[in-house]
């Protein structure tokens, strides 16, 4: 069980990472898994994610605080409303599709938004 959860763990940091650049896919729960997997099946991995100079800081004030630094607000809604916004605009050709990925943006807002704002 040890090697799957590790691999499994791995398979969400990668998940987690490509979260930190796309917009729809969520950065911090993916890393809170692989904190979690990477805790049950290697104590040193664990400590390197929690460590780890650009991820840690996620787990840390999430675990912590409950909360998202301002920065990481600001560049996770200018980058989510500039993709879908393209798309919108540019791509998608059906209205109902358009009038989905508006939905989606503004549920991804309201859930950025509702968590506290840590300020750094």
């Amino acid at each position: 069980m040890r090697i799957f959860y590790i691999i499994l763990g791995t398979l969400s940091l990668v998940l987690g990472i490509l979260g930190i650049v796309l917009p729809l896919l969520p950065t911090t729960p993916f890393l809170l898994l692989t904190a979690a997997l990477y805790l049950k099946s290697s104590p040193e991995l664990y400590k390197w994610l929690i460590n780890n100079k650009y991820l840690g800081s996620y787990i840390k004030n999430y675990r912590e605080n409950k909360a998202i630094p301002i920065r990481a607000k600001i560049i996770s809604l200018l980058l989510l409303w500039s993709t879908i916004s393209y798309c919108i605009f540019c791509i998608v050709p059906f209205l109902w599709v358009k009038i989905v990925l508006a939905l989606i943006a503004a549920g991804v807002t309201y859930h950025i938004l509702s968590f506290k704002t840590l300020k750094k």
